[in-house]
C-alpha cells in the first residue's frame, strides 16, 4: 500500500510544484519571445504553469494539486499585467482591482489549506472523471480538471487586463460599487465557510446544514463566488464601458458552470448521504437568497 506523507510534507509538495510552475510561467515572461498583445503572453505563461501542475498531479497521482491554482493565478497575472501594462504605481483603480483580487486570493487559498487534511485526499470529483472517461482518463484529467478551469479563470481575468491595460475613463462611481460589491462577496465567502466548519466540526451523521446562510442559500459560498468574478467584470466596464457587451462574458461562464455542473454534482451526492437533505431542497432557495419555506405539517 502506497504511504502518502502528512499533511505539512504534503503542503511542502504541493508549494515546491507550485514555485517550479509560476517560477517557470515568469521565465516565460520575461525572457521568452513577446507576442504582440500582453493578454496572450499572460495565457500562454498561464497555461505553462498549468501543464506543470498537470504534471505534478499525475506523478503524485492526485489531481486536488490543482485546487489551489485556481486563487494563486489571479494575483499574479494582474501584477503582471499592471507592471507590464506602465499605468504606473499611483494609479487608482489599479490599487483597488489588484485589492480585491488579493483579498480573495488570500482568503480562498488560506480556507484551501486548513481543508486540505494532505495527498492521501484528492476531491471526490476527480476520480470520477476519470472513471467516466475510461481509457482517455488522462487526457480527461488534462482537459477537465486543468485546463478547462484555467481557460475559465483567465476569461474572468480579461476584464482586469483591460482595467490594467488598457483603460479608456478614469475612476468612477461604478469602481467603487465594484469595489463594494468584490468585498462583499468575500465576506459571504468567509460567513458561509466559517459556518460550514463550525456544523462539520459538531453535527451528527447524516444531519445537513441549514442554519445561518445555509437557510438562506443552499450554496451562499458560490453565490460569494459569482460576485467577486461579477466585481471583476465591473471594474472592467468603469474602466472601458464601450466594451461592456463582452466583459461579463466569464461571469456568465462561472455562473453556467455552478449551475450547470457544481451544484447538480454537489446536490445528487448530498442527496445519496443524506437524505434528508431533500427537504432542505425543499425549502431552501438554490442559490440566490430568500427566507426559507416554512415546513407544513
Amino acid at each position: 500500500m502506497m504511504r502518502h506523507p502528512g499533511k505539512g510534507a504534503s503542503l511542502g509538495r504541493v508549494a515546491a510544484a507550485y514555485v517550479v510552475a509560476f517560477g517557470a510561467a515568469t521565465v516565460w515572461l520575461v525572457v521568452g519571445p513577446d507576442t504582440p498583445w500582453l493578454w496572450l503572453d499572460g495565457l500562454i505563461a498561464d497555461l505553462i504553469a498549468t501543464l506543470i501542475i498537470f504534471g505534478a498531479s499525475r506523478m503524485h497521482a492526485n489531481s486536488s494539486f490543482y485546487d489551489a491554482y485556481w486563487s494563486v493565478l489571479p494575483p499574479y497575472l494582474a501584477v503582471y499585467w499592471w507592471i507590464a501594462g506602465g499605468l504606473g504605481i499611483g494609479d487608482v483603480r489599479a490599487w483597488l482591482v489588484v485589492a480585491v483580487i488579493v483579498v480573495w486570493a488570500v482568503r480562498l487559498t488560506a480556507n484551501w489549506v486548513s481543508s486540505f487534511p494532505g495527498l492521501h485526499h484528492e476531491d471526490w470529483r476527480y476520480p470520477m472523471i476519470r472513471e467516466q472517461a475510461g481509457r482517455y482518463g488522462t487526457v480527461a484529467d488534462l482537459v477537465a480538471i486543468h485546463l478547462i478551469p484555467t481557460l475559465q479563470v483567465f476569461l474572468g481575468l480579461l476584464p482586469v487586463y483591460v482595467a490594467l491595460v488598457r483603460p479608456t475613463r478614469g475612476v468612477g462611481w461604478l469602481d467603487w460599487v465594484a469595489l463594494v460589491v468584490g468585498l462583499g462577496a468575500v465576506a459571504l465567502e468567509l460567513a458561509a465557510d466559517t459556518q460550514m466548519r463550525r456544523f462539520l466540526r459538531s453535527h451528527q451523521p447524516g444531519q445537513v446544514m441549514d442554519q445561518g446562510l445555509w437557510g438562506w442559500s443552499r450554496h451562499p459560498n458560490y453565490l460569494g463566488e459569482i460576485g467577486f468574478w461579477l466585481s471583476l467584470a465591473l471594474f472592467g466596464i468603469a474602466a472601458s464601458p464601450r466594451d461592456w457587451w463582452w466583459m461579463s462574458a466569464g461571469t456568465v461562464v462561472m455562473i453556467a458552470m455552478f449551475l450547470g455542473a457544481s451544484i447538480p454534482m454537489m446536490e445528487k451526492r448530498s442527496l445519496e448521504r443524506r437524505p434528508e437533505y431533500g427537504a432542505v431542497i425543499d425549502r431552501v432557495p438554490k442559490l440566490l437568497p430568500r427566507p426559507p419555506r416554512r415546513t407544513v405539517g
